[in-house]
């Protein structure tokens, strides 16, 4: 049975393995960015805090960038659209930027479109091979990080980022927590 928190976030299991554990918290940070956005019309997403040009509609388009990267493309999977036609070398931040341009409705469903092809990705991954096994893609060096230390590496990212959401999202209509 999966509980669900007051902002409709899945609690992470108590007592699960370790792949049932990772996949519980990593879920948790993502329902945490969706609680963070959600309701925000564009004005909201395009929102900053201070002297940073970070915003909630950034944080959706550049978290999709992640979760295609990390986990279609480091599984053997090629860039998918929109991000098969950016000229990364010329705009290395163009998912961030590139965002005031979409509707909130465009950022959500490129989010979750991430999201679901990530959880596709890694359930067949785990199915063959488990944390153990290594990501097809390589470093420039030749290593290969293990899907542990993916599936590590985008909590890491989320809580991060949800961390900066925290403090935007205050600032846009005053709504605090977690």
């Amino acid at each position: 049975m999966i509980d669900i928190d007051e902002h409709g976030r899945p609690e992470p299991p108590l007592a699960a393995d370790e792949a049932g554990t990772l996949l519980g918290f990593l879920d948790w940070q993502r329902a945490t960015l969706a609680w963070k956005c959600g309701g925000l019309d564009a004005a909201g997403l395009n929102a900053t805090v201070a002297a940073s040009s970070m915003t909630l509609g950034g944080m959706l388009k550049h978290l999709a960038y992640v979760e295609d990267a990390w986990f279609s493309r480091w599984h053997g999977g090629d860039r998918q659209p929109p991000w098969d036609a950016v000229d990364w070398a010329a705009d290395p931040d163009w998912d961030w930027q590139s965002a005031t341009r979409d509707t909130p409705e465009q950022l959500f469903t490129l989010w979750q479109g991430a999201v679901a092809r990530s959880r596709a990705v890694v359930a067949e991954a785990l199915a063959d091979g488990g944390l153990d096994g290594l990501a097809r893609w390589t470093w420039p060096d030749g290593r290969s990080p293990s899907r542990r230390w993916i599936l590590c590496h985008m909590i890491e990212e989320y809580a991060r980022h949800n961390g900066h959401a925290d403090l935007i999202r205050e600032s846009v209509d005053g709504l605090t927590g977690e």
